[in-house]
């Protein structure tokens, strides 16, 4: 019980301490937003609802629309009205946030590696499938409690 406390705490830890450093490698993109432009990419070709960005990184639509104004004044992303449905908000990527992805993409490479400097491959592996393990669980807790409402 006690590791599990410890690991519960430490990911909260973790996180705002990486949010602080990943903040400060770039002047133009916070990690929130580099996470909403990576989960407009991993939605897959064509341009994603707000909806679908928001499920794919884990936050709320009201969230994810803070975030996506942020990046349309940035002239980071396009947003419209969806043609069929004109509830729904699609989101496209703009040739100057391309720019801007590419150009991070040594540092983000750099970040990374010194992120998990002492990390062998089997560590990575056991590591990435415990996470996928957690992921897992939060996900059906969510839905738990999703199906008590």
């Amino acid at each position: 019980m006690e590791e599990m406390a410890y690991v519960f705490g430490t990911i909260f830890t973790l996180s705002n301490r990486l949010q602080a450093l990943g903040d400060r490698m770039d002047e133009r993109l916070t990690v929130k937003q580099w996470l909403f432009l990576a989960g407009v990419v991993q939605c897959g070709p064509g341009a994603p609802t707000l909806s679908q960005v928001a499920k794919r990184i884990g936050t709320s639509r009201q969230n994810a629309k803070k975030i996506a104004a942020i990046l349309e004044r940035q002239r980071f992303i396009r947003i419209e009205r969806d043609a069929r449905d004109a509830r729904a908000l699609q989101i496209s990527l703009t040739d100057a946030c391309l720019e801007r992805l590419s150009q991070r993409a040594e540092m983000e490479k750099r970040f990374l590696g010194e992120l998990f400097s002492g990390f062998g491959p089997g560590e990575m592996s056991a590591f990435a499938g415990a996470l996928k393990k957690l992921e897992k669980n939060v996900e059906e807790m969510g839905r738990g409690i999703e199906d008590e409402v």
